[in-house]
């Protein structure tokens, strides 16, 4: 299993991609992007992770909707 990730950060991470803020698939390049956001290190990490995470799972669903319309 995997670890579970707070409410809070999924909660921050779903508010900042609503805020218009461009992210990655790459966790440093996510990083980078919130340094200046977040105070803490350990949080934005974690933001940062989840929000490569997302992007990665948005790609491949456009991916799989892609396949499924030819």
């Amino acid at each position: 299993m995997g670890k579970i990730k707070s409410k809070m950060i999924r909660r921050s991470a779903k508010s900042l991609v609503q805020k218009g803020i461009q992210f990655t698939q790459k966790f440093d390049d996510n990083k980078l992007v919130l340094g200046n956001i977040l105070p803490s290190k350990k949080i934005r990490n974690q933001i940062a992770g989840l929000l490569a995470k997302m992007k990665q799972f948005e790609a491949i669903k456009e991916k799989n909707l892609q396949k499924s319309l030819k």
